[in-house]
């Protein structure tokens, strides 16, 4: 693509990924435990002297919430199958030992940005891929129904070593090849845009280039969305987070402030008030004079707290966080002893979420199996992906299931579902083994017996002279 028409494709691009880059950096930001609370300035409109304390207290709703549904879909990671064992092998592999982390990363970039990108290569080993910060990503997509992506910018800060200057790096990807471009942070697109050496020439390695062509026959980013109408988890439950650090924050500053007793006087004829507290200290008693109104006195200033008003509130909000949010509630009185339906029932809206997520994560899965498959040549037809949930399950009612089924059902898919196999292959085995054990040891006691039984009838036969 020649310069001009790549400096007006940024400035096309540009100001609308601003704007997304400020609404991803915030729900990052709540996602570390950094809410507004934390940065609002100090109110000096308020000048009562018994008002001091300034605690900013956050809490990690919107992190916490974000986790949950992290954990409860992939800690078990999605399995694939496209019909072949060896091919299923060959597609494990080429996931990696990192492919539970990246779910993961991939489920947080999505809850916090609305959208998470994975980008595929040929690397010296093979195929390999990567989850991408999703701030760094400007997709370009076509004007059809289905909104195919047909281009990819990734731009990002880079810092040269030698003369410690920072330009900002775009690689622009489409279908067939790679393009990098850099401009001084100092100057603007127009002015600095320049063509970027970054890529190895394949037919001289000793020179550098700036284009990087493939053969994927496809832009090679992968968008992972976080829901079907394109939204971060955040967005519905901000308003309320900052309500609930406002009001508890409120709450500690009055129990902060309320431990100070302050003292108004009137009439008092010391001349320093050191002097009042220590005659208070001393003699347990003050001397005051008449003041212009001759009523001399001392009065106190405190705070009263509104308690139950504030605690009404708390829990009103917490409620709300968790129905907006769609999370699940660990409060420890939420549980009890309840059965395995009605822990189920608890888990109702945090599952809703996560198969909206599900339904677009699986699109990306998709694409992601097929791309490995065609780098290594796999012939890939209809992909079957197991997706599994991680919860809180009442164990025993699980294992009485599971007893309440011998005979009934295999012995496999009993041990596949009681909750203290993990390993139904090797729990077969160990089955097997302890069966062929105990078979060996009755063999072993019937021969003693036998043995004995023998010997006996023996001794009987020679007392009776038979």
């Amino acid at each position: 693509m020649e310069l001009e028409e790549m400096k007006k494709l940024i400035k096309k691009y540009q100001p609308g990924h601003s704007e997304f880059m400020r609404r991803a950096a915030i729900a990052e930001r709540y996602y570390r435990n950094e809410t507004d609370i934390l940065f609002k300035p100090k109110d000096d409109k308020d000048d009562s002297p018994i008002r001091n304390a300034d605690n900013r207290i956050p809490r990690n709703f919107h992190g916490l919430i974000v986790n949950q549904k992290a954990s409860y879909a992939f800690t078990a990671p999605p399995l694939f199958d496209v019909g072949n064992t060896g091919a299923n092998k060959h597609i494990t592999e080429a996931l990696g030992d990192e492919y539970a982390k990246n779910c993961m990363e991939l489920c947080v970039n999505a809850a916090n940005c609305t959208v998470a990108w994975v980008h595929y290569w040929q690397g010296d080993n093979g195929f390999e891929w990567a989850v991408v910060d999703s701030k760094q990503i400007i997709p370009v997509w076509d004007k059809g129904l289905k909104r195919r992506l047909i281009g990819v910018f990734r731009v990002y800060e880079s810092i040269d070593e030698d003369t410690g200057d920072t330009s900002t790096i775009y690689e622009y990807w489409t279908d067939t090849e790679c393009q990098a471009f850099r401009r001084n942070n100092g100057m603007n697109v127009d002015d600095g845009l320049e063509y970027y050496n970054m890529f190895v020439n394949p037919e001289n390695n000793g020179e550098m280039i700036d284009y990087y062509r493939h053969d994927f026959g496809e832009v090679p980013f992968i968008p992972f969305f976080n829901n079907n109408v394109h939204t971060d988890d955040l967005k519905n439950i901000k308003p309320l987070i900052d309500v609930y650090d406002k009001v508890f924050s409120g709450f500690i500053n009055d129990l902060d402030d309320v431990q100070e007793l302050i003292f108004v006087l009137s009439g008092y004829g010391g001349t320093e008030l050191n002097g009042f507290l220590q005659d208070l200290k001393k003699y347990k008693a003050i001397k005051l004079d008449a003041d212009d109104d001759g009523k001399p006195g001392v009065s106190t200033l405190n705070i009263e707290i509104p308690i139950e008003a504030r605690n009404s509130v708390l829990d009103a909000t917490r409620k709300a966080i968790f129905e907006q949010g769609q999370g699940f509630d660990p409060q420890p009185e939420s549980f009890g002893n309840q059965s395995g339906e009605a822990l189920k029932f608890m888990y109702s809206l945090l599952e809703m979420k996560t198969g909206l997520m599900e339904t677009e994560f699986r699109l990306g899965f998709s694409r992601l199996v097929r791309a490995i498959c065609k780098s290594k040549g796999i012939e890939c037809g209809t992909i079957i992906q197991t997706w599994t949930r991680t919860c809180i399950k009442n164990d025993t009612e699980q294992a009485q299931i599971c007893k309440d089924s011998v005979g009934i059902v295999s012995k496999k898919t009993i041990l596949k579902n009681h909750p203290l196999v993990e390993d139904v292959d090797a729990e077969l085995r160990q089955l097997e083994k302890e069966e062929q054990e105990e078979q060996e040891k009755e063999e072993t006691y019937s021969g003693v017996f036998n043995k004995k039984q023998e010997a006996a009838d023996g001794k009987e036969n020679r007392d009776t002279g038979n």
